[in-house]
């Protein structure tokens, strides 16, 4: 008796540390924002030591997940640089579980992924009207109205665009028209967003806008091909009185930095207000690190202000630390502040005030303020992504070639 007992905790114990199977291959994800679908679609492959690697996809985006752990019969995805996780128990059926961004209490949705499926909204319909082009759009919540551009590009029944904000992009949206309604969505582990529209005639979009737990907001939009944004290089500037941005923040190991030290003497500086939290701030750090390596020998320097979602500078290193190493990021990078604007405004007193994650500073060789970029088109917004790069290289090229020695 006592035997069978042994044999049968042994077999207990070796089920309980058995790690469960995750099959490889593509998946749907849906999560459940504020009673509407939210569907994504990610594919899942064996790494190299045995291990899962997985990759959230969104239009032409493929976003890595090179961190998969297993918690009894539960897979956890830590979602890319963002302090945020889809934990979810691995069923016949496929997976059940939440989606959890850890910086903010109680803040668990549910999530759900079915194997073998690659549509986004569904796999039947096609699309009878037709979305494709170019819109000036008005979004309104109970607090606020913002003017907007929205791109979209349709296949059949299959769509792809983006909108463009003053302040930033919504990246990578992707979608069907279902009955001739406009369904779109976008989750890179910390934008979860969801739009539906209609259009009421040739040239007009009704719609509705949910993301993440609470988000809400109406939009309509009118067909535009000369829609544009407010100029973004006048929403940030400096107070009158001012010509100079000076501040002194800790570094990653707490060392203070300052744009007055000899290390930015005499050279171009960029100053990049961003957050690990942000997804356009993540887009424009793979763009300043693909472009710093090619250009720091040319006479300037980037840092990076980091404000972040807790006051806490253990914490906020910690998670700047862990960005900088997943995007191989060769500039400097300081703590600000928290991610609250009027807050960030607050640790530099001689901007009119902080708009935006991500906000672009460029100082010239002689410390002075040549130009303020507000937000960020990143490479989901297409030619206006290509009309950025070029604008920032025209400013750096023309601080570059500023003759110091005339000024003195």
């Amino acid at each position: 008796m006592r035997l069978i007992v042994v044999i049968a905790v042994g077999l207990i114990l070796l089920g309980c540390s058995t790690k469960p199977e995750l099959k490889t291959g593509t998946w749907r994800g849906v999560i459940d924002i504020q009673g509407h679908d939210l569907p994504f679609n990610f594919e899942v492959s064996k790494d190299a030591q045995g291990g899962y690697d997985a990759s959230i996809i969104n239009g032409s985006e493929k976003l890595l997940l090179d961190e998969i752990t297993f918690d009894q019969d539960s897979v956890v995805f830590t979602l890319h640089i963002f302090d945020a996780e889809l934990k979810a128990r691995i069923t016949e059926d496929g997976l059940s579980g939440f989606y959890i961004k850890n910086y903010e209490k109680h803040y668990r949705i549910p999530f759900k992924a079915t194997f073998g499926q690659t549509f986004r909204f569904d796999s039947t319909n096609t699309g009878s009207v037709d979305f494709t082009g170019k819109y000036s759009v008005t979004f309104t919540s109970k607090t606020d109205t913002i003017q907007s551009v929205g791109i979209f590009n349709q296949d059949k029944d299959k769509v792809e665009g983006t909108f463009l904000n003053p302040t930033g992009d919504y990246r990578y949206l992707q979608g069907n028209v279902i009955d001739g309604k406009l369904f779109l969505s976008t989750f890179d582990g910390n934008h979860a967003y969801v739009f539906e529209a209609t259009k009421e005639n040739d040239s007009t979009l009704v719609g509705e806008y949910w993301s993440g737990k609470t988000g809400y907001e109406k939009w309509v939009a009118a067909k535009n091909d000369n829609a544009a944004l407010e100029d973004v290089e006048k929403l940030t500037f400096l107070k009158e009185g001012y010509s100079k941005i000076d501040f002194s923040f800790p570094d990653l190991n707490g060392k203070k930095v300052s744009p007055s030290d000899e290390a930015f003497k005499n050279k171009v500086l960029i100053l990049q207000l961003s957050g690990t939290w942000c997804p356009n701030c993540m887009d424009e750090t793979k763009f300043l690190t693909s472009w710093y390596d090619e250009n720091k020998d040319r006479g300037v320097e980037i840092i990076g202000l980091a404000y972040e979602r807790k006051d806490d500078f253990t914490y906020a290193s910690g998670r700047v630390k862990k960005m900088t190493e997943k995007l191989g990021v060769n500039y400097s990078f300081v703590i600000a502040g928290t991610n609250d604007k009027d807050k960030a405004g607050e640790t530099l007193p001689m901007l009119n005030r902080v708009v935006a994650f991500p906000t672009t500073i460029f100082i010239g060789k002689d410390g002075s303020v040549k130009h303020i970029h507000t937000g960020f088109s990143g490479p989901g917004t297409g030619i206006y992504y290509d009309q950025f790069k070029q604008r920032f290289n025209e400013i750096v090229n023309e601080l570059l070639s500023e003759n110091l020695s005339s000024k003195n």
